[in-house]
This record gives structure tokens, sequence and C-alpha cells, in this order.
């Protein structure tokens, strides 16, 4: 009899809970479900990248692409013309991405504040694929230009509502491998880095003859 009694307020307990906790039904899905906002499998994702080698290659490359050429051009107000300090810049782009045909680039394109967001953000979009499509003349493979994205007007440097010609550019940025595993990276990358020391390096020196003798390559 206690055995029952007990039972039963077990049950109008769980039915209780039921009703006012949204806990409990989860316990008729899969396993985790109930903490996956959408990103769940993100921090496996993440973690498999860093584990291979393949974050820190990206991380790495980008780091140095953003060091040794301007990752940035601007452009005239509402216009996505590129002019000849543009073009300079991304020919410079283009001969550091040759280096490395396994990487992949991002294109962002931005806007100053003037004009509505939507239209800003087509502006963005079409400066975006005006470098897109000045890199390829340069013999970048299209595929190798991973997307091309507007930000329009929505992450100024310089906030203003007027013409800014800061604002009115583009961004080039690594953002991974044509192939998925970063291996593809181990060879090549160590070969260009040998050839950097290689060109840096002065020639080594002997001395010949006697006293006031000089120093021969």
């Amino acid at each position: 009899m206690k055995y029952l009694v007990a039972t039963a307020a077990i049950a109008v307990s769980l039915a209780g809970c039921t009703d006012g906790n949204n806990f409990f039904p989860t316990f008729n899905r899969e396993a985790g479900s109930q903490i996956d906002s959408g990103t769940f499998g993100n921090s496996t994702m993440a973690n498999t990248m860093v584990q291979t080698g393949q974050s820190g290659y990206t991380i790495n490359l980008a780091r140095r692409f953003a060091s040794e050429v301007s990752s940035t051009v601007n452009f005239p107000f509402n216009s996505t013309a590129l002019d000849e300090q543009a073009r300079a810049t991304l020919r410079e782009q283009a001969q550091w991405i040759r280096q490395f045909p396994e990487v992949r680039f991002k294109v962002y394109g931005h806007t100053d504040l003037v004009g509505s967001q939507a239209y800003n953000r087509r502006l963005g979009l079409q400066r975006a694929q005006a470098v897109v499509l000045y890199l390829t003349s340069q013999g970048i493979g299209r595929d190798r230009l991973e997307a091309v994205v507007s930000f329009g007007e929505t992450q100024p440097l310089i906030v203003t509502d007027g013409q800014e010609r800061r604002n009115r550019r583009t961004v080039t940025e690594v953002s991974g491998f044509v192939q998925n595993h970063p291996t593809i990276m181990n060879g090549r990358y160590g070969e260009v880095i040998f050839r950097d020391y290689v060109t840096s390096a002065a020639a080594p020196t002997t001395l010949s003859g006697g006293r006031g003798a000089q120093l021969t390559p």
C-alpha cells in the first residue's frame, strides 16, 4: 500500500513539473539537443581545426598577409572605380597571393554612411566584385576568392554621416584553404620560408692571400 501511494505521489509530482517546466519534455529528444542553439557543432569543428593545425596555419598566413601588403583599397564617392593607387595595391596583393596557391581569400566591401542601408549594401558588394575582377585579371583563380561579402555602411572606420573616403573601401583577408586539410601546406609553406631565408642571406666570404688580403665570396 505504501509503495502504491509513493508511486502515485511521484507521478503527480512529475506531471506538475512537466506542466510548468519545459526541461522534462527534452528527454524525448536526442542527447544534447536542449543545449544546442545552432552552434553546438562549431565547437567540435573549431577544436578539429586547431588539433589538425588548419586554424593555426590560417591565422599565421592572415597575419603575414596583413603585415606584408596593404589589405585595403579605397574608392571615390558613390563609385566602384579603381584608381591607380587601388590597382597598385591589388597588384601587390596578387603577387603575394600567387605564392600560396592553396590559400583562399575573402573580399569585404564597405561604404560610408551617405545613402540608404540597402543601397550601400549593394554598393559594397559591387566594390568587392570590382576587386575580385581585378585580382582575376592578375592571374588569381576565381575559385580561390572564396566569397564576396558586403558590410555596406555597418562597419565604418570613421563614424560620420558625411562623405568619408576611408570608409569607402574593400578589405582582402585570408579565409582558409582550397582543399580541406592543412597538410597540403607542409611542404609548400616550408619551401616559401626557406626561399625567403636563402634570398635574404649574405654569401659566405673567405680570406685569400697573405697580409692585406681582400675578402672574396
